[in-house]
């Protein structure tokens, strides 16, 4: 089983100082998280695409192959880019580019994204919304099986026999599917054969089992080998040298980002430490404490769905960077043994 981390690369205000963090210094930061997670174990890091004020991440693909050089068996992977907004020639050439930088370890983790606002900053319609996600999807997955590509699609100039260059140094490129829990995209995914990341930030990660069942019916009538796709899921949390330690460290900033999303989005109540002690219980959706009751956790998630990746998502909301290095540390030093120990049993 692979651990890793993923991030947005968070410039929310500090929670206790007010403070907000620059985008060049939390670029920055992001790097050297990069190269610790590399150093300590780790198996993967991902950067999430968002265009707007408090994160940092409108170019994953530049951030990881600014460590890549630093680096030498971590691998490296957008989570997720925002497919139907972007130019899926451009999406191959940058992680084509990132892979020959890192000699291999590239991915690219494609969603239609729960943030909207690249959508009209690149000039596309909401109400394109599924068609685009379907068609780029197509034309990626076009552009990384052949050097030459022909197609034709709604929303794009067609392409007639030309290459696209520089090619992935793996072949194929890893390209992944990431939802937030719709039906349709699991699905998809299976029919494609393609490994899927599911976002569990709420509720029971148990309750995605059905989703997991229906990825992998899909792949099977498809004619794939469901043993064979990797399944990932992305989780909030945070790990400290107590659970009562990481508990207090991570709520401030998590309350702050999720009541601006909260009020966002709409969702009314407020997130309150009530909510968020509920959401830290072994079967919920956080994954914070000390190294042993994280790795309990992630070995139930294991036990419930299957998966063969996990990602913890450090941080939300901005802390400070110490403490964020200092997670990474333990959960590669002290959690993935731990959890590994145990599935090697």
């Amino acid at each position: 089983m692979e651990i890793g981390i993923s991030t947005f690369l968070e410039t929310t205000p500090d929670p206790v100082t007010g403070i907000i963090m620059s985008h060049a210094e939390r670029l920055r930061n992001a790097v050297e998280e990069i190269v610790l997670a590399d150093q300590v174990g780790l198996d993967v890091y991902g950067i999430g695409e968002h265009h707007r004020a408090d994160y940092a991440g409108t170019s994953p693909a530049v951030v990881l192959a600014a460590a890549a050089a630093m680096t030498k068996r971590i691998r490296l992977t957008s989570a997720v880019t925002v497919l139907s907004s972007d130019d899926p020639v451009r999406v191959y050439q940058a992680f084509s580019t990132l892979d020959g930088i890192s000699n291999g370890r590239a991915e690219i983790m494609a969603g239609r994204g729960s943030f909207i606002e690249s959508f009209p900053l690149f000039g596309h319609s909401l109400e394109d919304y599924d068609e685009l996600f379907e068609e780029n999807l197509e034309l990626l997955l076009a552009i990384r099986a052949s050097e030459k590509v022909t197609w034709r699609g709604g929303h794009r100039p067609a392409i007639h026999n030309l290459g696209v260059y520089p090619r992935s140094v793996q072949s194929p490129l890893p390209v992944w599917i990431a939802s937030g829990g719709n039906a349709q995209s699991a699905v998809r995914a299976g029919m494609l054969g393609l490994p899927i990341a599911f976002a569990i930030i709420g509720g029971m990660p148990e309750s995605f089992a059905p989703l997991v069942a229906l990825y992998k019916e899909a792949a099977a009538k498809a004619g794939h080998d469901p043993s064979k796709l990797p399944i990932a899921t992305h989780s909030h949390g945070f790990i400290g040298e107590t659970t009562q330690q990481a508990a207090d460290l991570f709520f401030p900033s998590t309350q702050a980002q999720m009541n601006v999303i909260g009020r966002e989005r709409g969702w009314g109540q407020s997130y309150n430490r009530a909510t968020y002690d509920t959401a830290r219980s072994l079967r919920g959706a956080l994954y914070v404490g000390d190294p042993e009751y994280v790795a309990e956790k992630i070995l139930l998630l294991r036990k419930n769905l299957g998966v063969t990746r996990f990602f913890l998502h450090v941080n939300v909301g901005t802390m400070p960077h110490r403490e964020v290095l200092r997670a990474i540390e333990l959960l590669g030093t002290k959690v993935a043994p731990i959890v590994r120990k145990e599935l090697a049993r």
